[in-house]
């Protein structure tokens, strides 16, 4: 890989593309416009930021926008053109969609009535249309929506997306709220990933804003502050901004629902009921004049304390649903042979049930965010690195992209991290190397292998190479 130094920036070309002039910088990447092999369209350049002080959150993100993004078709979503190695040099080129930011429309002046309609209208077809290709967004909001001159909203910005056929990275290796606070659904404060009302909510939120000039849960910084939005109604819209009719606030408060099960079944129906106000049923929502009161909020704190969803699941492919099987892949210490003994093993386990999928894992100890002295001693590239080492690992199994999945897991104790996530992920078998025959029987008990053997909730299977058993 190159050192961060070394990335490269206008001038330079990659793989055939020329880079140009900057076209955006965020918290994840930067973004450059590029020329190069003509797609019949302009192209962007997402280039990652993996230097001193990024997290390795950030690769993870580049990697499920990459892989989400390919998925993905039709107007509403940026059309995908290449991707780079994400050990020599990552990025990802795409069409620029060259239109008027929905953020533009965002501010304390509440936007006309009609207005939101059509910007409503136009957001609930896009997310149906991603929500038909068994895709969920996670992170609506303006920033993440452009117009095209024709009038389609284009869903941008996928790092944080789920797609039903590949697994759900972020899900599998981070236990906490993931997305944008003002917009993100009750579901996902407490982890839930898999239902494509979530967007429905960041939806409400959209409208609430565009029409009052407010946000409905403010913009939180604790994990307390997120999870008010469990149990606490926004001010009623019509409290805001009297003129608004009941049945926008009877369809903007019902997307708000903290139970999912309440929302709209689907975008297209916030979509219908938008084009067709005459058809939405009024009901106390609608007319609510003010938020709830202290005795209510206070039974509904004692429910929101222990709140579970129950989300609806994407329509899935049959892998999605697959048995897990996790492969543990000392990647610290080379050990060929025995990386060959696991890897037969889990080749045999595979073979016995086509549906099932593999994850392969190593732990190593947590990298300070601000990283070392050099480019490669950040967490960004020491996440590199390893997944570099589990993906060489697995490329002779020839598995499907959505069939394995290769995650690189931080922690002081590898066995519990090990246990934890196979725990937290439904694993069915896990493969581990056993300790070398020549431990006494003390240094067994005590080893990574035999902890694992010993506290996971699945199958557990030791292997040796051959000649060492």
């Amino acid at each position: 890989m190159r050192p961060v130094s070394d990335l490269p920036g206008p001038g330079d070309v990659v793989d055939g593309f020329r880079i140009g002039e900057r076209f955006h910088a965020g918290g994840m990447g930067v973004i450059y416009r590029v020329t190069g092999p003509d797609p019949g369209f302009p192209m962007i350049m997402k280039i990652p930021r993996l230097g001193p002080g990024e997290p390795a959150s950030s690769v993870i993100s580049f990697e499920v926008e990459q892989t989400v993004l390919a998925a993905l078709k039709g107007p509403h979503v940026p059309r995908f053109v290449a991707a780079g190695d994400l050990e020599r040099q990552p990025y990802l080129v795409m069409e620029e969609v060259r239109g008027r930011s929905l953020k533009e429309w965002v501010g304390d002046e509440p936007v006309p009535l009609d207005e939101v309609v059509r910007i409503g209208i136009a957001l609930a077809t896009a997310l149906h249309d991603l929500h038909q290709q068994e895709a969920i967004h996670l992170d609506l909001k303006p920033a993440n929506v452009v117009f095209r001159p024709t009038g389609e909203a284009v869903l941008v910005d996928f790092g944080l997306a789920h797609h039903a056929h590949y697994p759900d990275l972020l899900a599998e290796e981070f236990r906490r709220p993931i997305g944008s606070a003002p917009y993100i659904a009750p579901e996902q404060v407490v982890g839930a990933r898999s239902d494509p009302r979530s967007d429905l909510f960041a939806l409400g939120v959209v409208l609430y804003e565009l029409a009052t000039g407010r946000l409905p849960f403010g913009a939180p910084t604790t994990p307390g502050g997120l999870r008010r939005r469990l149990y606490r109604d926004p001010t009623p819209p019509r409290a805001l901004v009297p003129a608004l009719p009941e049945w926008f606030q009877e369809l903007v408060l019902r997307c708000l629902e903290p139970d999912a099960g309440r929302r709209h079944a689907s975008a297209a129906q916030v979509a219908f009921d938008l084009a067709h106000p005459d058809q939405v049923a009024i009901t106390e929502r609608g007319r609510r004049r003010r938020a709830a009161g202290p005795l209510t909020l206070f039974r509904r704190w004692i429910k929101a304390a222990g709140y579970e969803p129950a989300p609806l699941a994407l329509p899935s492919t049959e892998l999605s649903g697959a048995a897990i099987v996790l492969a543990c892949i000392a990647t610290q210490h080379t050990n060929e042979a025995q990386f060959e003994a696991i890897r037969q093993t889990v080749r045999r386990l595979l073979s016995l049930q086509d549906a099932r999928r593999l994850a392969v894992a190593t732990v190593i100890r947590p990298t300070p965010e601000l990283g070392g002295s050099s480019a490669d001693e950040t967490a960004a590239h020491q996440r590199i690195k390893h997944l570099a080492l589990l993906r060489h690992w697995a490329e002779p199994l020839a598995l499907e992209a959505g069939q394995v999945s290769l995650h690189v897991i931080e922690s002081g104790d590898p066995a519990q991290a090990l246990v934890d996530y196979a725990r937290a992920n439904g694993v069915e078998h896990l493969v581990i190397g056993a300790p070398p025959p020549d431990v006494p029987l003390r240094g067994i008990l005590g080893t990574v292998a035999t902890k694992v053997a010993l506290e996971a909730p699945c199958t557990v299977t030791l292997v040796r190479p051959p000649g060492r058993r």
